[in-house]
């Protein structure tokens, strides 16, 4: 197994005032050769937005875009027909390829909203353009890995083209639980949204991330209550 460690103070920082985000990865202003992504996940943005902001209209080709909303609403509107409101315990996924305008705007006009903004490179270039929501609280139980995204349209959660899966739980102190690599020529991404887990004698705590590969499965320990997205994607593609 080898393992690559990300505190959540190392991650990459930008204020506009309006919004507030960590970069995992390079992105935007924040650029360092070491930090471009784990395998064919390129972008973990961890934005806060005030209220009645946002992302104004703007393009993608060719990516996985996939936000988790932690606390509030986002608005989103796009050229291919999906309006409305995304809230906190769903996920939305969006297949940019060809290409795909849309806007994600705080859907509160006072409140501000916390979300995940993922991006996964895909394995097929110029897709047509789709979009997907779903409500996670629906399929959630507690103290385990809960699938949440996959390759499959017909598998739990929502889909995306590329060999990936998402897990998502809320893990009560004390607990342990294993996590099985769908694919063994994957790596696995832990990134805790909340809390302290121990995964191969390494602490995370809030926001912090470790990449695992090389490996068929991990053990996680659950030293606080933590909520955690467990997001496992090639290596190579």
């Amino acid at each position: 197994m080898q393992t690559i460690y990300h505190a959540a103070d190392s991650r990459g920082d930008a204020d506009h005032g309006w919004l507030k985000s960590r970069h995992t990865f390079s992105f935007a202003n924040y650029h360092n050769p070491a930090r471009m992504g784990f395998g064919a996940l390129r972008v973990i943005n961890d934005d806060f937005v005030i209220g009645g902001q946002g992302f104004g209209r703007h393009s993608h080709r060719d990516m996985e875009i996939i936000s988790i909303p932690l606390s509030g609403k986002l608005g989103h509107g796009d050229n291919i027909g999906n309006e409305g409101i995304i809230e906190t315990g769903e996920i939305q996924v969006m297949s940019a390829g060809t290409g795909i305008t849309h806007s994600e705007m705080n859907g509160d006009a006072n409140e501000p909203v916390k979300f995940l903004q993922i991006w996964v490179i895909p394995n097929k270039m110029n897709v047509t353009p789709r979009y997907q929501q779903l409500r996670m609280d629906d399929i959630l139980q507690p103290n385990e890995f809960n699938q949440v995204l996959s390759p499959n349209a017909d598998d739990a959660g929502v889909w995306i083209h590329q060999n990936a899966w998402f897990s998502i739980g809320d893990f009560d102190k004390g607990v342990t639980q294993t996590y099985d690599l769908k694919d063994p020529n994957n790596g696995v991404y832990v990134f805790v949204i909340s809390g302290q887990v121990v995964v191969n004698g390494n602490t995370l705590d809030t926001r912090d991330g470790l990449g695992v590969w090389d490996t068929k499965s991990f053990t996680m320990d659950v030293a606080e209550d933590a909520k955690v997205l467990v997001m496992e994607v090639p290596m190579s593609f």
